[in-house]
């Protein structure tokens, strides 16, 4: 009896014989669903890279590490600090010198000085120096300032042209003068051309990358600047630049730059809050007169007056105790009469008194005070 093969050609049951080759895996690449057969173990699976301790913190640290260097190298500021944190332009310690013409660095305008010439004026210390002691001169002290009658020392309404024709540099005085830019006009209107008779240390703001950038300065009388309602320098008319109080330092600061015939750290000054507002300033003229000047008029109210008793302004010696403007109260009224004695390039008035301070020679109004120089608080 005869069998015939399937018509569909394939096979009706198991093959007559063992296979010739080994099993195939499944199509699928996954893991067996049970142990193979003949009790051995199954291969344990390969963990994911991402399961793995150590492998996540090298990652982590190496990604955190990476956002931090991005953040300092990307800062506007490069990682430094800026005007208004106190940040310098100057090494630490270091002061720059600023003769009077002197542009300086990174101006924030073109020069509006009208004038740079002033009588100079050394000032009479009201008590003994110490050591890292600071001169501070009120603001209002008759003969602290001085120019010329009927004339502007700055020319304000050039330096707002300036400013208007610059936004991103009006932003960045702003930020100083601690006004909202469209009031920068304004302030600058507020403030009074007067000429320094005496070298002054600030802290000056030059213009660099769309910010004010801070440092230490000494300014040479017969800087032309912008003082405010209390006597304070707030902008130095050569440059343009806003000014503000020294910044406090440890020990005799390190002078940079060009020293000026006659400077001499000792007599250095830094200018002290009026305890209230000053309605009129008394300013000597370089020929020697006197006259008054209201607080932000540029010139054309100015009145002759007599000189003061007292045409060397007095200043106090102090420790700094801070790196902010502060209002002090007026220097002693009840010093001795010695205190002025030759201290002033005019015949002082009528005085018998002696001083332990050596008179300074005839015109050089550079004599006078011994004391350690510092920064003022």
């Amino acid at each position: 009896m005869s069998v015939e093969p399937p018509s569909s050609g394939r096979p009706t049951g198991p093959p007559s014989g063992p296979l010739s080759g080994p099993s195939q895996p499944p199509s699928g690449g996954g893991p067996p669903s049970g142990p193979p057969s003949g009790g051995g173990q199954a291969p344990e699976p390969r963990r994911p890279w991402w399961r793995s301790v150590p492998r996540v913190a090298l990652i982590a640290t190496a990604v955190v590490a990476a956002v931090i260097l991005a953040v300092v190298l990307t800062r506007p500021d490069g990682g430094g600090t800026g005007a208004s944190d106190g940040g310098t332009s100057t090494s630490e310690g270091e002061v720059f010198l600023q003769p009077a013409a002197d542009t300086g660095p990174d101006p924030f305008t073109e020069s509006t000085a009208k004038e740079s010439s002033a009588s100079p004026v050394s000032p009479s210390p009201t008590e003994p120096a110490r050591r890292n002691a600071v001169q501070g001169v009120q603001g209002g002290a008759p003969g602290l300032y001085g120019g010329t009658r009927n004339v502007a020392s700055c020319d304000v309404e050039k330096q707002i042209t300036y400013f208007q024709g610059a936004p991103d540099k009006q932003r960045a005085f702003a930020s100083v003068a601690r006004v909202d830019p469209p009031d920068v006009p304004a302030y600058l209107r507020s403030l009074t051309p007067v000429v320094l008779r005496i070298d002054t240390r600030v802290t000056n703001h030059g213009y660099s990358d769309g910010r004010a950038t801070a440092y230490q300065a000494v300014l040479q009388a017969g800087t032309a600047v912008l003082v405010d309602d209390r006597g304070m320098p707030r902008v130095r008319c050569a440059c343009g630049n806003p000014l503000s109080a020294p910044v406090a330092q440890q020990g005799a600061p390190k002078t940079t730059g060009d020293a000026w015939p006659g400077f001499e750290q000792s007599t250095v000054v830094a200018v002290t809050p009026a305890s209230k507002p000053v309605d009129v300033f008394v300013m000597c003229e370089p020929d020697g007169e006197w006259f008054e000047r209201h607080k932000g008029d540029t010139g054309k109210k100015d009145r002759r007056t007599e000189k003061p008793d007292k045409p060397s302004p007095s200043v106090s010696v102090t420790t700094p105790t801070s790196t902010t403007d502060t209002t002090s109260s007026e220097p002693p009224t009840s010093e001795p009469p010695s205190s002025d004695s030759g201290t002033s390039p005019e015949p002082p008035a009528p005085d018998t008194g002696t001083s332990s301070q050596p008179p300074p020679p005839p015109g050089d109004g550079t004599g006078g005070d011994t004391t350690d120089q510092a920064p003022a608080s």
